[in-house]
């Protein structure tokens, strides 16, 4: 119970890590610092230094969303707006979200507003992600990156997969992106004592099975706790794309242990 509340523990301040930084602003003395000295003080100490660094009221990500609505109303779709969505993206708001908040705003602020945002969010949420397929499609969903092909462990997959490794010290995990209809093989994580695997559903759809049980649903925000010594298997849905970050649960003379795959008559039959 101690180690998984340690893991609960480190999977909030992943998710919540840019929400406890203090911004350190100098936009305001750079443009403005000899011609409005105070009001570059203003700028870069209290709206950001103070204000926007008030993250036991509302994290950075809050704030965000809080000031892209506040401009886009006024009809600011200037570069202040383009540094904001910038800003919006760092903080963790993925282009689904970006698209479907400035869908909300245009209701109630004016479609010709939204419209002008949307020319803006497109190139800032679009330009570090190349390509018009599938992947590059998922990989627009969610702020981890989808990673190379997993081809360490393609021979105890069926379909293909890919691994992405987001934290190699503490406590290391990595994010596991699988295809429509991608699924390992049923394995154990052995452990005398402790061990097991924990998994937080990112994007996508997909599905968590344990032997002589039903299978589990997995969508964003699901957490799976995968006892040690325990047979199962997970992967995505058959008609969608599916990630989940995968914590490796500590345990004593603990390893892995692959089995045979799933059969699609098995695959197919939760569905």
């Amino acid at each position: 119970m101690k180690r998984l509340m340690i893991m609960l523990m480190s999977i909030t301040f992943i998710f919540n890590l840019m929400a406890q930084t203090k911004i350190v602003q100098t936009a305001g003395r750079d443009a403005l610092g000899e011609f409005a000295p105070e009001f570059a003080r203003l700028n870069d100490d209290i709206l950001f230094g103070e204000v926007w660094s008030r993250n036991d009221l509302l994290s950075l990500r809050d704030r965000s969303m809080v000031t892209i609505t506040s401009l886009i109303s006024q009809g600011i779709t200037d570069s202040s707006l383009t540094y904001h969505l910038q800003e919006a993206k760092k903080n963790g708001i993925t282009r689904i979200e970006a698209a479907e908040i400035i869908t909300h705003i245009a209701f109630y602020a004016g479609w010709p507003k939204a419209w002008a945002a949307f020319r803006l969010a497109k190139d800032v949420w679009n330009d570090d992600i190349k390509g018009d397929d599938a992947k590059a499609a998922f990989q627009r969903q969610m702020i981890f990156p989808i990673g190379e092909p997993n081809t360490a462990y393609e021979k105890y997959f069926i379909g293909n997969s890919y691994l992405a490794q987001i934290s190699d010290s503490q406590i290391p995990f990595a994010n596991v992106t699988f295809e429509p209809g991608c699924r390992n093989n049923w394995h154990i994580h052995k452990a005398e004592n402790g061990g097991g695997q924990m998994l937080v559903g990112v994007a996508g759809r997909g599905w968590y099975q344990e032997e002589g049980k039903s299978a589990v649903e997995i969508l964003p925000g699901t957490v799976i706790h995968i006892p040690a010594n325990v047979k199962h298997w997970h992967g995505a849905a058959k008609d969608s794309w599916f990630a989940h970050l995968a914590f490796a649960v500590p345990g004593e003379e603990s390893e892995n242990v692959w089995l045979e795959p799933v059969t699609d008559e098995q695959y197919l039959s939760i569905e």
